[in-house]
Order: structure tokens, then sequence, then C-alpha cells
């Protein structure tokens, strides 16, 4: 098929490409940007006059909940769901059940994705068995049956010298690990930022220090066996500050932050409502702004939704005896304009956070709009709305932005050329 997107204001960050311009796509690439090549006859034309063309969204954490948590989600729904947002390619961390740490597993989730068809999913494996801190798991075999890089989540490992032999063997393959860095003993039980909110409130508290230790380690570590990491959910001012001097130090390290940590802090949970249940938690109002500028700057080159679909049941219960997570990821492009409209972000710095940037710190082949790349893009309108939860797509409604009305709305979604969401 042979697609022609017409007058469309096409932003592609990498290449510093922001014009009003017309897009030609053949066999799921594009061709062509500007005139038509020589005898290209375009199949189907789509007016794009008033919408803007940016490289599909590049989102690092969809849970998509398959295998093994159905009542929650699966690869289907929350596909389409992460189409309806802008996304194009994503990637899913290992807690399924069984855990995504077999190459079955990984096969599993690689054929239902390609049979959804909604967007290229990229698997993380698991970097211990089980995930649970004690043995390596199969991370050559992972690697060669599709997982593009390796974590254990917030399950830290159980000794720091297995830890740092896992890193080792990982710098051995050039594989990438992804830390969530929180201190295990530090947060045990906790539920909230521990400040005068959780104190008010007589939530038992997770410290800063809690990642900003953890941080600490993971870092020296990392500088000491090489491994090529990326730090994920960042929270805390004080840890981004940990992050930009690693980087100035030259380590090859690269940092993502939840789009709901740039948006809500700790103040949001006055009224007990467990939908701004988040491990780790939400924190502070300087934390927030720290990590705004952190963005700003480049220091966090990825903003993701790390979208956590939950059944209805699962947030019913009281504060603390509810699962944290919040369903995010059909409202990133329009959740994430909130930035722009506040004045934080540009528009094209915004969208490197959300495609380039991601795609660049796990080396995945997306967040590019260029000749001869893959026709993953997205098309939105900067006038027009979203009205959150008005055609909600995830089997997850945990959401706290329900019935806000955001800026920007996603009219089209394509990958490889095809209508992945909109027409």
């Amino acid at each position: 098929m042979s697609l022609s997107i017409l007058g469309a204001r096409v932003i592609d960050p990498t290449s510093g490409l922001d014009s009003i311009s017309d897009l030609h796509i053949s066999e799921g690439k594009i061709v062509a940007i500007g005139a038509a090549p020589a005898g290209f006859n375009a199949s189907q034309q789509l007016d794009a006059k008033g919408l803007v063309a940016a490289p599909g969204l590049v989102d690092l954490s969809v849970a998509l909940r398959e295998p093994g948590y159905s009542r929650k989600g699966n690869i289907a729904s929350e596909t389409r769901a992460a189409a309806a947002g802008g996304v194009t390619s994503l990637c899913c961390p290992p807690h399924t059940r069984p855990v995504l740490d077999t190459s079955a597993v990984t096969e599993l989730i690689l054929d239902r994705a390609r049979e959804a068809g909604h967007c290229k999913v990229f698997p993380i494996g698991a970097l211990s068995k089980g995930l649970e801190g004690e043995q390596l798991a199969e991370l050559v075999a992972l690697r060669d049956a599709g997982c593009i890089a390796f974590g254990n989540g917030l399950q830290s490992f159980h000794n720091t010298r297995t830890l740092c032999r896992a890193l080792e063997y990982a710098a051995t393959f050039d594989l990438t690990v992804i830390f969530h860095s929180q201190d295990r003993d530090l947060a045990q039980g906790g539920l909230a930022h521990e400040g005068p909110t959780a104190s008010f409130l007589g939530l038992p508290g997770i410290p800063e220090t809690a990642e900003t230790v953890a941080l600490a380690r993971d870092l020296l570590l990392v500088e000491q066996s090489g491994v090529r990491a990326h730090f994920s959910q960042l929270t805390t001012a004080r840890g981004v500050q940990l992050i930009a001097d690693a980087q100035a130090r030259g380590l090859p390290v690269t940092a993502d932050v939840a789009l709901y940590q740039l948006i809500l802090t700790d103040e949001a949970l006055i009224d007990f409502s467990s939908l701004y249940h988040v491990q780790p938690p939400l924190r502070t109002r300087k934390d927030r702004d720290g990590l705004r500028e952190a963005v700003k700057a480049g220091v966090i080159q990825a903003i993701s939704s790390h979208h956590q679909p939950h059944e209805r049941d699962a947030k019913l219960a009281p504060f603390g005896a509810t699962e944290p997570g919040i369903s995010s990821v059909e409202l990133l492009l329009p959740l994430a304009m909130t930035l722009v409209a506040d004045g934080l972000l540009d528009l094209p710095t915004l969208l490197t956070r959300l495609s380039a940037g991601p795609a660049k710190a796990l080396r995945l082949p997306a967040g590019e709009l260029k000749v001869g790349a893959a026709a993953d893009l997205v098309l939105f309108d900067l006038e027009a709305s979203t009205v959150a939860g008005e055609h909600w797509l995830s089997k997850g409604e945990n959401s706290p932005f329900m019935g806000h009305c955001l800026p920007g709305a996603v009219r089209y979604t394509l990958v490889d050329g095809h209508i992945s969401h909109g027409g």
C-alpha cells in the first residue's frame, strides 16, 4: 500500500525539521518528504492540513498484563490503548505470570503483539530468574528471543555481589540493564513520600533516601562494571542530580521519568484516593520541579507513561491495601501536552523526550521521520482537546485524570504505514 499525507506540519526533532510538507509512504517506509518521488502513485491520500505529523511516540514502560493478569488487561487491549495515545513502539516490563525470564514467554508476547498489530512491542527481560534477585536469568537466550534490555523492577537483588556479577556479565555482551533504584529496607512498608502529607494522613512514608542511597550504589556499580545502564522512574530532585553528575563524568547512563510525576505531587493524596497510590510514590513540589528541569535540560532523556492497568476491585480497598499504579498510556500525548501549555517545554523538545530520546536510550529502531525509516508516526491536532475517559480503550480505568479536558487530540497513529488508530 502507498499513502500520501498532505499538508501537515512535519516535525522531526532529530533533524530539526519543522515545516508544512507532505509525506509519502510505500511498503511501510517513508519514501519522500516534500515532493513525491518520480513515478509514485498513492493508493490512498490523507488530508492532514492543520495537523502535526511527528515520529510515533516511544513508551519505555507499558504493562501489558499478558500472560497471567488478564483481568487487568491484555496485549490486544493495552496496545490498542497505546495507539490511541500516539504510541507506535513500547517496551513491556517482565512482571508477567510466568515471569518474562524464558524465551517461551518472550515469543508468546511478540507473537500476540504481531497478531494485534496496534504497535510494536519490545520486551524487557527479567535480570534474575523469577525476579527473585538470586540467580541470573538466561540473558543471552532472552536477547536472541527478542528482549531489548533487562531489569528487575523494584525487586532488588538480595546480595550486592550477585548484582555486580550480573552487571559484569551483561556488560560482556553489551546488554542494557534497566534500574529502578529504590532501597528495599528504607522503602519497606511505605505507602507515600515521607513528609508532612504522609504524617498528616498517618501513612507510613518512603524517604527520599530510599531512592538516593540505591541510586548512588547503582551508579558506582555501573562505573565498575562498564554496563550500559538506564535509570527508570526517577522521583527525586536529588536523584536527578546524581544522574547529572554521573553523565558529567562520562558514564553512559540515561534516565526516564513517569509522566504523572511531572504533573502530580504527594499533596494529591490528601483525600486518600487510591488512584494516586503509585510506587515509587509521588514526591514534593520541589522534587517535581527538579524533575521538570531535568527533562528540560536533557538529563532525563525520556518521558514514559509507566502504564499499569488494574481491574476496578484493585483500587476499592482502603489506601494501604490497594494495588499501586496508574492507567495512562492512551493519554500519553494529550497529558504531555500540558507541559507545553504550561510553558515548561516547547513542542519539538517535548516530542524529543517522547520519541527520539527514549528510542536512543534503549537503542530502538524508532523515533525519527526520515526517508528510508519505518513509517511510524502520529498525526495530532494542536487546536483540539481530549476529554480523558470519553473513549476509553484500556481494560484498566484506574486513572486520576478521568474527565479532565487535556490539550491536543491524536487523530491518526500509523505503524509501518498502516493506520492503527483513527480514520
